[in-house]
């Protein structure tokens, strides 16, 4: 969703992320043998999200607020969403804008600074972190995205290969006659889901396709 906005994602580079192993910066395993490393890897993430705008795509969405209850899921870290205007936004892996406690998750910070000091600690004295979901770590908002999928009426899901779980799973949540569709430039096998419609397009060129398509259903 955010590439347009040049923001980049692992899966650009075939497992490298900005030139980085995933293991070595984004694993708890990673957190405990190099905390430094992590902390410069997110912090560089930090200011390329600042400086980053919101695509057409984010806009599109926030406008369909005006006449659709819109709930976001998202698997993104940033918060262009939140910057085009959506008000309803459900972060999945976690805010880059955001900091917690390493050592009490429910601590968490919002962010107005690029970067994350090694020893800047929280109000109980542990290091600050990413509030980040690294692999290896549950996902703690997948039981509310499970719950909303279960009200859908239409379900869209946009710049993903729906093979990264538990994210991939959630459109099996979605009721068996909600309206789906999936907006990707990619191959995708429709017949192994009812009521898909495969968007082959970007995320800005296919949400506007499905803009059209939705305001002319009201």
């Amino acid at each position: 969703m955010s590439a347009e906005s040049g923001i980049k994602t692992f899966r650009d580079a075939g497992g490298l992320w900005e030139e980085y192993k995933l293991e070595d910066v984004a694993t708890p395993e990673a957190w405990q043998r190099n905390p430094k490393l992590v902390l410069d890897f997110y912090n560089q993430r930090r200011k390329q999200v600042m400086e980053a705008k919101p695509n057409h795509g984010h806009l599109i969405l926030a406008e369909l607020e005006k006449h659709f209850d819109i709930q976001i899921i998202t698997q993104n870290i940033d918060d262009l969403h939140e910057r085009a205007g959506s008000k309803n936004v459900l972060h999945l892996h976690g805010q880059i804008m955001k900091a917690q406690s390493s050592l009490e998750p429910a601590l968490v910070y919002p962010m107005k600074k690029a970067e994350i000091s090694f020893g800047e600690k929280c109000e109980r004295g542990s290091q600050l972190r990413p509030h980040i979901v690294w692999f290896g770590e549950m996902v703690p908002e997948m039981e509310n995205a499970i719950n909303l999928m279960t009200d859908a009426d239409i379900f869209i899901t946009v710049g993903t290969s729906l093979v990264v779980y538990p994210a991939a799973g959630l459109i099996h949540y979605a009721p068996a006659n909600s309206i789906k569709y999936l907006v990707d430039p990619g191959e995708f096998d429709s017949s192994v889901l009812k009521n898909l419609r495969h968007i082959k397009q970007g995320a800005s060129a296919g949400l506007k396709v499905l803009q059209e398509e939705l305001k002319n259903s009201l």
